[in-house]
């Protein structure tokens, strides 16, 4: 019974949060900000305020030339370092294509995952430019150096760099990637240098362009966010909805002295971070084809002539290793996706780490946690069984009344009152316990969920990736004749239909747990086995009692 009521109260919690959320979508007046809209046509307003000196006109031109999201390639080079491989073309110098090395992709093992990359059926890239005419944008030419870099082994960054001159005016751009040993942040710096007369307003802008597509191998049973998101200091970490942005009604802080832009998916971001104080303009629009795209631009002064400038912006993409969020950005671990339980889903995984720091394996971590939380609950579950005990005590005088008054439900349903009263038993004192407890086990969901430690992270034999479903189906079934085994311990339902449906329940839940992360399932089937034994010793203990009291 306790593990039905459980599962039935995260279910209907999920529900009531997905019909909030929906509710949410569908009522939440608009804002009346002008500011606080996107549309296309905002970016040349918003570059405005920011340099007045700026040429509007050639800013509307470059933006217009920004909003096709059409990717053009050009001459392409590869770098490869420690943890990564990266395709960098010239049209733009983009990063058409970065695979994770220590990661595989969910539907080809035997292939990296991609964060960045540039398909048929997918397009996800990183972009960067200067806005104005006569400056490089996402769509100018570069020249290579070389065709392809890698990291040595006594090397601890790698610089490559690409260059763009335009003689008429006389800038020289130079744009270096740097790629560090044992990091996925990579830094961007521009290098200028204006050899021409006249003085050039500097702003640069880093985007991430995106399709809208979930990425292969994500659970349909389990949905986790995928899009764009903005953080301020202000205005702290906001989502931002595809489909909000089609509509073109997806507010979001427009303008900030700190804060960066990310795109997230499960387990993965790429982020621009920008350092804090100086004035940023964000911006995130849908531009058709089910093209999006995400950025920041950022003065950069003045370059006059004779003059030489650099700035640099770092560039995240990577998996979601919180320490490492932590330390790169404010509010950059907001990226991994708690829901709205993070102040309990925070310490909980803070316990994990702790406990996977002594232990070495991801999986047993999980059983230790989940005994904790059974140790730390124990209290509450036992009331909750001592309740289930007195009310399987009951059972035969309830199925007594039932054969009494037959079909007559308002008199039965009074009998049974009278009983409880008699008897000085809660027909609810069990379910008290358990909803006390489920906001800590959603919470533990939603920890062991988000959390990319837990992707190919090995427990046992079979178990490789604690993150996918169990290959075998073995954690499910178990967890099936466990809930099955529980059942029996459960006071039986006076209704035959109830009865059914009581016993139809851990098969149909085990078919349901066949698509989750076996994480998720292998706690469930400690938290199972615990329970049971704690029922079990109650319950025996009680009907011990019970027929020690009936002798005298």
């Amino acid at each position: 019974m306790d593990i039905k009521r459980l599962i039935l109260f995260v279910v209907f919690s999920f529900s009531l949060l997905m019909l909030w959320e929906n509710w949410q979508k569908e009522t939440a007046p608009k804002a009346l900000d002008s500011t606080a809209t996107s549309t296309k046509n905002d970016i040349s307003n918003i570059n405005a305020p920011i340099i007045p000196t700026i040429n509007k006109q050639a800013v509307i031109q470059q933006d217009a030339k920004k909003a096709d999201g059409a990717l053009v390639d050009g001459a392409q080079i590869n770098v490869t370092t420690d943890l990564v491989h990266a395709v960098i073309d010239a049209d733009g110098g983009d990063i058409r294509s970065l695979s994770i090395l220590h990661y595989q992709d969910p539907v080809d093992v035997k292939r990296h995952l991609h964060i960045f990359e540039q398909t048929s059926n997918h397009t996800y890239v990183a972009q960067s430019g200067l806005v104005g005419t006569n400056l490089p944008n996402h769509k100018s030419i570069f020249s290579f150096a070389a065709n392809n870099y890698a990291l040595a082994e006594n090397q601890n960054k790698l610089v490559v760099p690409m260059s763009w001159v335009d003689e008429e005016t006389g800038i020289q751009v130079t744009k270096e990637y740097i790629f560090y040993r044992d990091s996925y942040k990579i830094d961007l710096t521009y290098h200028l240098t204006n050899t021409g007369k006249l003085s050039i307003p500097l702003q640069a802008y880093f985007q991430l362009l995106r399709d809208g597509k979930i990425p292969d191998g994500e659970s349909k049973m389990v949905h986790t966010f995928t899009g764009p998101a903005i953080y301020t200091e202000a205005s702290k970490f906001t989502k931002l909805d595809f489909h909000k942005m089609d509509k073109g009604d997806q507010t979001y802080p427009k303008t900030a002295n700190d804060g960066w832009v990310a795109m997230v998916q499960h387990h993965f971001v790429s982020a621009w971070l920008p350092n804090n104080g100086a004035k940023r303009e964000f911006y995130a629009e849908a531009l058709g084809n089910g093209l999006y795209r995400a950025g920041v631009i950022l003065p950069e002064g003045e370059l006059k002539p004779g003059s030489s400038t650099s700035f640099t912006v770092p560039l995240y993409a990577g998996p979601q290793i919180q320490k490492t969020l932590t330390a790169l950005a404010p509010g950059l671990d907001y990226v991994v996706d708690y829901g709205w339980l993070t102040p309990i889903s925070g310490p909980i995984f803070w316990a994990l780490q702790k406990i996977h720091g002594v232990v070495g394996n991801w999986g047993w971590s999980i059983v230790i946690l989940t005994m904790f939380i059974k140790l730390m609950f124990f209290p509450l579950s036992a009331k909750s069984y001592q309740s289930m005990a007195q009310m399987r005590g009951l059972a035969p005088k309830l199925q007594r009344l039932k054969e009494t008054f037959g079909d007559d439900r308002q008199k039965l349903h009074q009998a049974m009152m009278d009983l409880y009263k008699t008897e000085k038993v809660n027909p609810l004192g069990g379910c008290l316990p358990v909803v006390v407890q489920i906001p800590v086990f959603i919470s533990l969901y939603w920890a062991l969920l988000g959390s990319v430690e837990m992707r190919q992270a090995p427990f046992i034999g079979w178990i490789h990736d604690l993150s996918a479903p169990d290959p075998f189906y073995v954690l499910p079934i178990i967890m099936g004749l466990t809930m099955i085994l529980q059942t029996r311990l459960n006071p039986t339902p006076p209704d035959p239909m109830q009865a059914k449906v009581m016993m139809i329940m851990p098969v149909a839940f085990s078919i349901f747990f066949f698509f989750f992360p076996a994480g998720l399932v292998l706690y469930w089937v400690v938290n199972n086995i615990l329970s049971i034994s704690q029922q079990w010793f109650i319950t025996r203990k009680h009907e011990a009692a019970q027929a020690g009291n009936a002798k005298r």
